[in-house]
């Protein structure tokens, strides 16, 4: 499966559109996770949300792969086109490593007892 995925899905003459992309999260330990956006097609995205961490993109994966299932199952259709909202999973993404950077700061900060 890729690592990028756009759905695409017309209802009553508007087109509402989910991108997805599956990214390792900052730190090297083998931790991803899924990215996704939605909205209208041709608006910036109403919902940016991140599922996860997997333990490894195969993982990840499969969870993309069970959603798509479930979305084409509802009307959605693999778009082929260009992914046009990148920056705002990518922003998330950012928010994710700076989240996790923070936490084992904290850790690292922590003396033990």
């Amino acid at each position: 499966m890729e690592h990028a995925m756009s759905l695409t899905r017309q209802c009553l003459g508007l087109q509402t559109r989910i991108e997805c992309i599956i990214r390792p999260v900052a730190g090297d330990q083998g931790i991803w996770t899924l990215l996704f956006a939605a909205g209208m097609a041709g608006e910036q995205p109403s919902a940016v949300k991140a599922q996860g961490p997997f333990h490894g993109p195969k993982v990840a994966e499969s969870v993309l792969g069970a959603i798509v299932d479930s979305l084409t199952l509802h009307g959605y259709q693999v778009d082929e086109q260009p992914q046009i909202w990148n920056l705002h999973l990518h922003g998330e993404l950012r928010k994710i490593n700076a989240d996790r950077g923070r936490h084992l700061g904290e850790q690292l900060a922590t003396p033990e007892l």
